[in-house]
């Protein structure tokens, strides 16, 4: 790892005397916790939302790693999934879910509120970010030109070996196709197949419950072959029937699969 990176990321969080740190429990977000905890002069403290939509794995790693190394944590509600416009599912769904979630830090706290939004991300297409602009959010990654690989190399560095190997996990919600609504049922039968299925899986990383518009389709980014992908077909039948959902077919993990974009003509 780049000790001048770390070192610049350190003189934006110093920057800082009171810093709430929007924490999902992925890789990003912890380890710029961790680093404000442990190295910045920052009084700082981890707000985690929890919602149908995190994964109880995510809540669980942020308690566990806040014990762990002595972080004042806040464990919120965004209220999300009360707002019509992020259940809806359309194709800026995160922006509203970003709207809830930093109104709610907001509402807690006069001080500065930062994100683990990485270079890497404003290459894409993030609606959150608008949503982070509304607020004021800082992204110290981004003013400290701090890439996705920098993360993990720092993650390594500092001895975060659990999150050095952490794949990217983001919410549940981005499983379903864009236009179909999104509900805790639907959201806890996305969490339970993929659970289920990094068991019949171990090993493969990238694991996705997908819910489209012709049923469940689940990706994996090495899809099994011969007696292996028979047995997880049959599972995947039975699962998606006992839950009245077609299953669609098992296909190679593909990032940002349920997300739909019209095209202009």
């Amino acid at each position: 790892m780049n000790n001048t990176k770390r070192e610049a990321l350190i003189a934006v969080l110093d920057q800082e005397p009171t810093l709430s740190i929007a924490v999902s429990g992925g890789v990003d977000s912890m380890v710029l916790a961790y680093l404000a905890h442990a190295a910045s002069r920052a009084d700082m403290t981890v707000v985690h939302a929890v919602s149908p939509a995190v994964p109880a794995a995510a809540t669980d790693r942020v308690r566990t790693h806040a014990a762990r190394h002595g972080w004042t944590l806040r464990i919120i509600d965004a209220g999300e999934m009360a707002d019509p416009a992020y259940r809806a599912n359309p194709v800026d769904r995160c922006f509203h879910c970003k709207q809830n979630l930093y109104a709610s830090i907001r509402a807690m706290t006069a001080g500065a509120i930062a994100s683990g939004t990485n270079v890497d991300d404003l290459s894409d297409y993030r609606p959150g970010l608008e949503a982070a602009h509304h607020h004021h959010i800082r992204h110290p990654y981004v003013e400290a030109e701090i890439t996705k690989r920098d993360i993990y190399a720092m993650a390594a560095a500092e001895g975060l070996d659990d999150l050095a190997a952490l794949p990217a996990q983001p919410c549940l919600s981005s499983r379903i196709e864009t236009g179909i609504a999104v509900d805790p049922v639907t959201l806890a039968f996305i969490e339970s197949a993929e659970l289920q299925l990094t068991r019949l899986l171990p090993g493969d990383g990238s694991v996705r419950c997908r819910i489209t518009a012709e049923g469940v389709v689940l990706e994996c980014s090495g899809p099994p072959e011969g007696a292996l992908r028979d047995e997880v077909e049959r599972w995947a039948t039975a699962f998606c029937s006992a839950a009245g959902r077609p299953f669609a077919g098992l296909r190679a993990y593909r990032r940002g699969a349920a997300f739909l974009r019209r095209i202009a003509a």
